[in-house]
């Protein structure tokens, strides 16, 4: 069989996750990342969910400690994340989004509370959810 080697990414913004929640979005996110590959994959391993697509594929609980194809695909997310992060940092300053990863560190709090809600914090989120009541 012959190897091949493909990278699709897909991302979700605020607003998906907003509106489907965090694990629907992610299955999203894989499908579109999916659609982007320059061939169909013949099989699919899953980090600990199922997708609704027409390929075989397995689930894999601890995939990316269990699967290299898994682990590697957990890298290009966080790298890719972390360049998203790097960017609406300077677009947004003042919320540490390149040190926090959008994670609600006490800078990341005090940017918040200082500086308010921007467009790409999730809404359904505390504590952002709160201060847009």
């Amino acid at each position: 069989m012959d190897q091949a080697l493909a990278i699709g990414i897909g991302i979700m913004d605020n607003t998906v996750i907003d509106q489907v929640n965090i694990y629907e979005a992610t299955k999203l996110a894989m499908k579109d990342a999916l659609s982007k590959l320059s061939f169909k994959p013949d099989y699919l391993l899953i980090d600990a969910m199922k997708l609704d697509v027409d390929i075989p594929q397995e689930s894999i609980i601890k995939g990316d400690a269990n699967s290299l194809s898994i682990a590697a695909a957990s890298i290009v997310a966080k790298v890719t994340r972390d360049k998203l992060m790097i960017d609406y940092d300077k677009e947004f300053p003042g919320y540490d989004f390149a040190q926090n990863a959008g994670y609600g560190t006490k800078s990341h709090l005090q940017g918040l509370e200082r500086n308010g809600v921007t467009p790409i914090h999730r809404k359904t989120f505390e504590p952002v959810k709160s201060m847009c009541e």
